[in-house]
């Protein structure tokens, strides 16, 4: 009588604790859904916001035509947080290797005001002299990072605010979800030509 009474209770408590899993779940998913809920309207809207706002500076993608007005998600908009005094400092090629610190979030959301922080290459406030670098092809970034970087002079640190069109359009991760616009923060340090050498990063 009592092991059957104990089997019972164990049924009961199995049944309970996959109700308890079960309804976590989808408390979970919903949050989820709710963080990007409309995610693709919300990221078209916000283009038409920066485009509007004279504060940014609007540059046209690389792979479009610059003699022509084109849609508002043909271009990024930057914001020129520090500018180089040098004006011969130089800007890179698409072919050219760059040194950049930088940090991509996303647009804000619920859980995240500043927007969620789904890549960088150094943690806490930027500085030219710990900042930590990455090394890579300038062409090799998204288009509008590159876009971005081929208009920068080494010096430069700007905030770059681009389109998902101009960045994984309908593409996702477990970082950030499709039809994200994406805004990161470059620090450009260096540039060169293919063939030239520089010391090896630290």
């Amino acid at each position: 009588m009592v092991t059957k009474r104990l089997y019972q209770l164990s049924g009961i408590l199995c049944l309970l604790l996959t109700l308890s899993f079960s309804l976590y779940s989808c408390s979970e998913e919903s949050g989820t859904e709710d963080e990007y809920a409309d995610w693709q309207t919300r990221n078209d809207a916000i283009v038409k916001v920066w485009a509007n706002d004279p504060s940014l500076t609007r540059i046209k993608s690389y792979t479009e035509d610059p003699t022509t007005e084109g849609d508002p998600t043909y271009y990024v908009y930057v914001k020129k947080l520090e500018e180089t005094e040098n004006l011969g400092a130089p800007r890179p090629l698409f072919t050219d290797t760059v040194r950049v610190a930088y940090r991509g979030r996303l647009i804000p959301s619920a859980s995240y005001p500043n927007g969620y922080v789904f890549d960088q290459s150094f943690i806490g406030d930027f500085s030219w002299k710990t900042s930590a670098m990455t090394q890579l092809r300038c062409g090799s970034f998204i288009e509008g990072f590159t876009t971005a970087l081929m208009d920068m002079r080494v010096g430069d640190r700007w905030l770059v605010y681009i389109p998902y069109q101009m960045a994984y359009g309908s593409g996702s991760s477990t970082t950030y979800p499709a039809y994200s616009n994406m805004i990161f923060e470059i620090a450009l340090f260096d540039c060169w030509h293919p063939g030239e050498k520089r010391p090896p990063l630290k």
